[in-house]
């Protein structure tokens, strides 16, 4: 039987702003080490098998997702595209059901893209088991034994009734308790971490879907049927799709099958969801200070500083978070970092919401572009381009632009007049133009951008054709 690897990557990681926003979240990030968590995931889970990875993520995180594997290395995986998010319940089924369309039947390897652990070895001896169980027909998740009374967790209680393989039946979910109730489940070897990894058939899954949620299983199984596919996406039918509950796969399965198996995992592990847990799985200095990026730390202990851009320096600081990017600053204390996401939602209600959307950095699928200078009739941008990458074909109603080379070649298009632009030449597009940019070489264009106009906003493109689909 195949096993199946389904990662889950449609988090928006919020309790790590302003690192982590909404269209560059942590797992797109390298927060722990050089490759970004997304990678580390892909390639673990691709040690396991041999058959290709599917990774659902939303519509939005399409090109970074594809991105991030292929320059790991994995180029099989395919992505399932999700319009709308509706939590864990309606992402595996929809993996379930492509694998059951596609490929009959397999074992899914259900992993989170934002975990960390330090012993591969052990994850590979504990995922064989499992593995084992799931093709008996069990759903196996993975529970973490606990090391401190964990607020920010759900927890599981086993039974005394074990199976095989030291995994055992499930006896209760508990939600995220208070620290009291923590300390008392951290003192019996009866609770667990849930992990939120799952090891399971796709037809089980979907089986035990279809008795208890049917809805959430109907909504998936016709948004699949009539999905559409691009090369390696896959997208789900969004208006079927938007009609599925929003539920997770706790509440939705796991808390009423009869199949249900608890296997501990008492190896190092961390979900990364907060300020406080990366800091306990960076590397420290000799005063316990976690340091990434340019700082200098003096009589500062305990304290995590993650500034990337300007030098950052500490003195006299004890058991705090500070981290600095290009738009934004945050201090906080650590025993706070679970309100960060308090902070994003307060962010979200006026005109800063764009700093929990958006770093100034922005991604595109052809490069990104850096807006470095901003006023009221003018914008400047530093635009990067990937080689043989190709901007939209595009107007604008309200802006005019000029381009200057910094390094590469561009070919741009002027009203159907084209140029090959180098280092320190520039060209002018006026208002209503219909313009292109291509780089046609085989290292990244440079270039920056002036606009200027009465409306600068980034809805003011009108496409008429995109490489990428966006026309």
């Amino acid at each position: 039987m195949q096993v199946v690897p389904v990662i889950l990557a449609g988090g928006s990681g919020s309790r790590l702003w302003p690192l982590s926003r909404k269209m560059y979240p942590k797992q797109f990030l390298p927060v722990v080490g050089e490759k970004t968590m997304l990678q580390d995931t892909v390639v673990r889970a691709s040690k396991l098998t041999k058959d290709g990875a599917i990774v659902v993520c939303s519509e939005e995180h399409r090109y970074l997702a594809s991105e991030e594997l292929l320059s790991s290395g994995i180029k099989d995986a395919e992505f399932i595209l999700e319009a709308f998010q509706k939590n864990t319940a309606a992402s595996i089924a929809l993996a379930a059901q492509h694998i059951i369309n596609v490929r009959e039947d397999a074992v899914m390897v259900v992993l989170p893209a934002d975990h960390y652990m330090c012993d591969e070895n052990y994850f590979y001896e504990i995922m064989s088991k499992a593995i084992e169980l799931a093709k008996q027909d069990h759903i196996v998740l993975l529970g973490i034994e606990p090391t401190s009374p964990e607020t920010g967790y759900g927890y599981i209680k086993k039974s005394d009734k074990e199976i095989s393989q030291g995994a055992y039946v499930i006896d209760s979910f508990k939600e995220k308790p208070s620290k009291e109730i923590a300390k008392t489940f951290l003192e019996s070897s009866d609770y667990f971490w849930n992990s939120g990894m799952f090891i399971l058939k796709a037809s089980v899954y979907l089986s035990e879907l279809h008795k208890y949620r049917y809805d959430i299983y109907g909504a998936c199984e016709q948004a699949m049927l009539s999905s559409s596919k691009d090369s390696c996406f896959i997208r789900p039918n969004g208006e079927i799709f938007s009609e599925c509950p929003e539920e997770s796969v706790d509440f939705a399965v796991m808390e009423k099958t009869k199949k249900a198996l608890i296997l501990p995992f008492s190896s190092y592990w961390s979900d990364v969801g907060s300020w406080s847990s990366l800091w306990a799985v960076k590397k420290k200095d000799q005063n316990d200070n976690a340091i990434t990026g340019n700082a200098f730390c003096l009589d500062t202990k305990n304290t995590l500083v993650d500034s990337r851009e300007k030098l950052t320096v500490t003195l006299g600081l004890d058991n705090l978070i500070i981290v600095d990017t290009k738009d934004a600053l945050l201090v906080a204390h650590k025993s706070r970092d679970q309100d960060v996401k308090n902070i994003v939602n307060e962010l979200k209600k006026d005109s800063t919401h764009v700093l929990t959307e958006l770093h100034r950095d922005v991604h595109r699928p052809w490069g990104k572009y850096d807006s470095i200078d901003k006023g009221d009739r003018y914008q400047v941008k530093r635009i990067t381009v990937k080689p043989k990458a190709k901007l939209s074909v595009q107007m604008h109603h309200h802006r005019s632009e000029h381009w200057i080379i910094v390094s590469g070649t561009a070919r741009v298009s002027v009203d159907g007049k084209e140029s090959l632009l180098t280092e320190n030449q520039s060209i002018y597009i006026p208002v209503g133009s219909i313009h292109y940019l291509e780089n046609p070489g085989n290292i990244p264009l440079e270039l920056i951008e002036v606009q200027s106009g009465s409306y600068l906003g980034e809805d003011d493109i009108v496409r008429f054709n995109d490489i990428y689909g966006r026309a």
